[in-house]
């Protein structure tokens, strides 16, 4: 919200500001024309909005949800101020809303309320108090936070509503998150009302998702399985869904039915406050609230899909005791640890044949996460392809595995026929067991393991995007020797230089994975480079006018002078 002191303080007038010389009203969705001074003394937002902006469309329900709400008090009042281009347009989307409209015609008016109000994008919310001075110009942050509770919109009681949220954060319990006005209860999968005071005292994971989408549905599956083993061991521990596509009930009301948990009714208005309450940047998250109603972990989705039943109760210690384990693993790490399940010892080669993981043990081995319709994927293989034959070609105990993401065998077929490698087969269930150990969160990612079978990086694409081959064998040692060379490498080079190709002057610096716009050619390390136009000249290209009129002009120095006698030049 903006600051109180950045709040325009003038007064405007209704009449002056809503009318023209032909039009003293304002319209409604039938037709109906309500005079502008029936608006005196009201609270009056002016909703800055348009058709074809979808988040106007996303942000016009929640609106018309709090108008309904705070239509009974008789004093609130909305306008829309229309972006849309034409009469339908307009009249298609103002037929959805409850409120008033300026009518799109006069766009004199129009123009004038947005120049006001410096409208810079929409949905744009500005909110006049009953004298017409603006509240805040931040309606639409405030709607969305607050809802009706922010009525009548003053900066006082933003502040007090935030005042509010801070001292429900020092005395979270389960209930001041969980309920919402009159609704004190959470529904099971068969719809029944749960009371949530039946849920205090227990270790509760709020489970946030959206149905539809491939990570959460894997990890519901995983989530069910710990669920279910927590409570045959008799752990006091509960799930709360909250379902977070308010399009679609039928994926709610089915995904809830095949889960041993409880969940926040759909589209409940509490959804939205808690995606901003715990700050909500990705999905699927699964916020443990501990028995005092604090919050213990505010995610521990990574630790269940590594640990599984074991990671539970989530606390410091655990933490700590898991931490110690990996620690173990990874010292204890081989390559056999990492590639053989059960039966499954084997990689193939590009005839299908089986080739023993224990054919690899000692070598340096890549493990290349990728998929044919991933358009990253697809630009780094054939850089990737270009470095095996490189590395190959001085180190015979090397070796690259493909782990597959492609969704059908003729896509992995196709894909895996243009590479020169080992890979898993596809759809082996050992994939998602790598994915996790060195949590691939998205490709193409590639896995250095050194001759122990250790761990070396998991940032092996991005080394290889800058340095090529010579980032072999990847290791921290190799890598600070190769910086080194390259800091050496630019040393007597200018930092800055001018150069036919470019306009501008082109600054010297460090850049990984580019084209150079003069060869066309892939660069890496160092580039002549303008931030302003993206333009960058690998040092080669850059350098090499300079470098010829260097030689050139030790050329003329170094040249022996010689004096003409006749037919003889002699030597001074």
């Amino acid at each position: 919200m903006a600051e109180e002191n950045s709040i325009n303080s003038e007064c405007y007038d209704l009449s002056s500001l809503l009318s023209s010389e032909e039009r003293d009203f304002l319209i409604r969705n039938n037709g109906d024309k309500v005079t502008i001074k029936d608006l005196s003394g009201k609270i009056l937002a002016l909703y800055f909005s348009a058709s074809w902006c979808p988040p106007c469309r996303g942000f016009t329900p929640i609106l018309i949800e709090v108008y309904k709400e705070l239509s009974s008090k008789g004093d609130f009042e909305v306008v829309f101020v229309s972006s849309d281009f034409d009469e339908e347009s307009f009249q298609n989307y103002f037929s959805k809303m409850p409120w008033l409209a300026i009518p799109i015609s006069d766009e004199a008016t129009i123009k004038s309320l947005g120049e006001k109000f410096s409208v810079m994008g929409i949905p744009h919310l500005v909110i006049l108090n009953k004298d017409g001075k603006v509240s805040t110009d931040e309606g639409v942050k405030v709607v969305k936070e607050h809802e009706a509770e922010a009525y009548p919109f003053t900066p006082d009681r933003i502040n007090q509503l935030k005042e509010e949220e801070e001292a429900a954060k020092r005395n979270q319990s389960l209930t001041n998150l969980l309920a919402h006005g009159p609704r004190d209860y959470v529904i099971s999968n068969d719809e029944k009302k749960v009371p949530i005071t039946e849920l205090e005292g227990k270790m509760v994971g709020l489970y946030f998702c959206v149905g539809s989408y491939k990570p959460c549905t894997e990890f519901t599956r995983k989530l069910v399985e710990v669920y279910k083993s927590l409570k045959e061991n008799g752990e006091n521990f509960e799930v709360v869904l909250i379902y977070l596509d308010e399009d679609d009930e039928g994926g709610f009301k089915e995904g809830l039915a095949e889960m041993p948990w409880v969940a926040l009714p759909f589209k409940d208005k509490k959804i939205a406050r808690l995606v901003r309450y715990f700050e909500l940047r990705n999905i699927p998250r699964l916020v443990i609230i501990g028995p005092d109603g604090k919050t213990l972990n505010p995610d521990v989705v990574e630790l269940i899909d590594e640990h599984g039943a074991v990671a539970y109760p989530f606390t410091p210690e655990k933490l700590a005791e898991l931490a110690e384990i990996e620690k173990a693993k990874l010292e204890s790490q081989t390559l056999e640890s990492i590639l053989v399940s059960a039966e499954k010892d084997y990689v193939v080669d590009k005839s299908g044949s089986k080739v023993s993981v224990s054919q690899l043990v000692g070598k340096h081995v890549l493990i290349y996460f990728s998929a044919h319709w991933c358009p990253p994927c697809r630009a780094f293989t054939p850089k990737l392809i270009e470095t095996y034959h490189e590395i190959k070609a001085k180190e015979s105990a090397f070796e690259i595995i493909f782990v597959s993401s492609d969704r059908d065998q003729s896509s992995f077929d196709e894909y895996y026929s243009h590479m020169p490698w080992l890979a898993l087969p596809f759809g082996d269930e050992r994939k998602a067991y790598l994915s996790r150990k060195f949590k691939v969160k998205g490709i193409p990612c590639l896995v250095a393991i050194g001759p122990q079978g250790k761990t070396i990086t998991t940032e092996a694409r991005e080394l290889i995007g800058s340095h090529g081959a010579d980032a072999f064998p990847f290791n921290e040692g190799h890598m600070k020797n190769l910086e080194e060379k390259i800091e050496q490498m630019a040393k007597g080079w200018p930092e800055k230089l001018k150069h036919e190709l470019h306009e501008h002057e082109l600054l010297k610096v460090r850049r990984d994975g580019y084209y150079c716009d003069g060869c066309n050619n892939p660069g890496h390390s160092w580039s002549f480079y303008c931030k302003e136009c993206d333009f960058d000249l690998d040092p080669k290209c850059a350098l090499k006018k300079e470098a010829q009129a260097k030689d050139e002009e030790s050329k003329i120095e170094n040249k022996e002078e010689y004096i003409c006698e006749g037919d003889v030049c002699r030597k001074i």
